[in-house]
């Protein structure tokens, strides 16, 4: 072979490898982050004009990204987080309230971590699930590879880790408990930076949902944080905005000095109304978390995108929902859609995407419904369309010429509220058989033996904070569904605190205080009996002054769908609340 020749083989060669190595870079799948804040309201950020609060690194963000200004979610977390992990509404996946055994997606519905995973990219939660605490709603079972997380609501919720206080706590590492050293949302950024380098070093493509605790209550946060705002509003709940601005922007300096920016899509959004900022600023709106009014719902969503030709930044005002980011992520990623996905959203790549010049991206025109609720009734929502605001069913608002929803003005537009609520009426026609279907609890099953139930998912019941169980005169009780998973005989044993708190069930638990945070004492009750009702037994058992704990054992079959409750009494019978805690193992 003569030199000429070798050395144009030589240069098609590397002309060859040239091209393979263009054309994997420009096949790179991009990563996504999605961050969710917990109980930060549309205000709470300086550039929507809070006087007060500083929020330069979301600010920033907010700068660099296309920003959907009439985006809403629920006015509550679980049904917020439900639909985002869905892309359907929360009346129809089954996540419909924060407790009340219906905080559970239902059974055979798609979530988002599940379609990445099944795209072949990496998955991984770290922050506040807050769809189930039990198998198989764990998120680990539920499509995330490594999944670190809070339980229930998150601090102070019955089903946490008794007395965390957002430093130093106890989370669910892929279902076991691990201490983590640091303060809630500083841990939540560090374990993500540290998750994201190894998919780098591995070129893998990954999928991260970090939602945050912060800023909900309770509000501990360190001083420097909280010490500016002192005597100008609430200094603790802005302290911890500050603290997961500042993490943003440990974020921002990250995904620059790992090359992961450009090639990253980073959304930010807020998981319903606003609640402890209200009262300083919240941008003009009616009402705040848990109300139909746009201050419950409405909600600030930012994406950015380098690389992904999205339009430049600006705010498309089009009205939108939180059950629009999965269709989204589908459609901007060609991810591939299971077909047992049914979306109630819809894409918005068209309204992210740069359209013609004197053209307007095309979208449908189309109303949607904002409802949850603990027991879903009707009327109990707002319908969206464009300007309009159906409340209630019966009250009718122009959000372009009445933001603060002040005059209904029903009367004045009949055909439009004709309009809307024909289209609530269709759609409770849909939902409304779902609402009294209790998603079930497993028990026996090998993946979570002993399963640890608390009073959080008792049915209808609102028990869901460590004070329902420590204040005298609650009486609170309620019925637990169950699934039992395998043939067997099964140890019920029922406790008024956790295991981790030791103490008996006659006895009250101490107040707990750690620095500027306190918890309040547990009050000690005359419990001289507790009872079981499961399937055909229904028990009665004496109470010592030291039993920590009662057990029942019951035979139960496989398949069987079936309540469960507890009673505690006092010597003459009276009943004093239910065992908040429970762990059945199957022998």
């Amino acid at each position: 072979m003569n030199q000429a020749l070798r050395q144009f083989l030589l240069w098609l060669g590397c002309l060859c490898v040239l091209s393979v190595s263009v054309a994997q870079a420009q096949t790179v799948r991009p990563n996504v982050i999605i961050i969710v804040s917990d109980d930060q309201g549309y205000g709470d950020f300086s550039a929507h004009g809070n006087p007060v609060l500083k929020t330069p690194q979301l600010d920033k963000l907010r700068s660099e990204s296309v920003r959907f200004s009439d985006f809403h979610v629920a006015p509550m977390c679980t049904p917020t987080r439900g639909q985002l992990m869905t892309g359907m509404d929360a009346l129809r996946n089954g996540a419909t309230s924060v407790t009340a055994g219906r905080s559970f997606i239902r059974r055979g519905i798609p979530l988002m971590s599940e379609i990445f995973r099944d795209n072949r990219y990496r998955t991984a939660l770290f922050g506040k699930w807050h769809l189930g605490d039990s198998y198989p709603n764990w998120p680990h079972q539920r499509g995330f590879e490594e999944a670190v997380h809070l339980m229930g609501w998150g601090i102070n919720s019955v089903a946490d880790h008794w007395l965390n206080d957002n430093f130093d706590d106890w989370y669910h590492h892929n279902g076991k408990l691990q201490q983590y050293r640091g303060y809630c949302t500083d841990v939540w950024f560090d374990l993500a930076m540290e998750w994201m380098k190894e998919r780098a070093l591995q070129k893998q493509p990954f999928f991260l949902y970090l939602p945050t605790n912060a800023p909900h209550g309770p509000l501990w946060v360190p001083a420097e944080y909280s010490r500016p705002y002192e005597g100008k509003g609430p200094a603790e709940f802005f302290g911890m905005i500050a603290n997961l601005d500042e993490n943003i922007g440990r974020l921002e300096a990250f995904l620059q000095s790992s090359g992961l920016r450009d090639n990253t899509i980073v959304i930010f959004f807020n998981d319903n109304g606003g609640t402890a900022g209200v009262r300083t600023f919240n941008a003009g709106m009616r009402g705040q978390k848990t109300t139909n009014y746009e201050g419950g719902h409405r909600a600030a969503l930012f994406v950015r995108w380098p690389n992904g030709e999205l339009r430049a930044p600006t705010d498309v005002e089009t009205p939108t929902q939180v059950q629009d980011l999965l269709p989204t992520l589908i459609d901007l990623l060609k991810l591939k859609k299971p077909a047992a996905a049914n979306f109630d959203g819809q894409s918005l790549a068209g309204l992210m995407r740069e359209s013609p010049r004197g053209s307007s991206p095309p979208f449908p025109d189309r109303k949607f419904v904002v409802q949850y609720g603990q027991t879903p009734t009707k009327w109990d929502g707002a319908v969206i369309w464009n300007k309009w605001r159906l409340v209630n069913g019966n009250e009718l608002y122009d959000l372009k010429t009445d933001p603060a929803q002040a005059h209904n003005v029903a009367a004045q537009q009949p055909e439009i509220f004709r309009h809307m609520r024909q289209h609530y009426e269709q759609w409770w026609a849909g939902v409304e058989p779902l609402i009294k279907e209790f998603y079930p609890i497993s028990i026996g099953a090998a993946q979570e033996n002993p399963a640890r139930l608390t009073a959080v998912d008792w049915a209808d019941v609102y028990c869901d904070n460590v004070v329902n169980c420590v204040r005298p005169g609650q009486n609170k009780n309620g019925v637990w569904h169950l699934l039992v998973e395998q043939n067997g005989t099964y140890e019920i044993a029922l406790r008024r605190w956790p295991k981790e708190a030791d103490a008996a069930i006659t006895a009250g638990v101490p107040e707990y205080r750690n620095e500027n945070r306190i918890l309040p004492a547990g009050v000690a009750l005359p419990i001289a009996k507790a009872r079981l009702k499961l399937a055909e037994v229904d028990e009665t058992k004496a109470v010592s002054a030291q039993a920590k704990e009662m057990t029942f054992n019951v035979a139960l079959k496989a398949g069987a769908r079936l309540p469960m409750q507890s009673w505690f009494y006092d010597a003459n019978g009276r009943e004093l609340c239910g065992a908040y805690y429970a762990y059945v193992r199957r022998k």
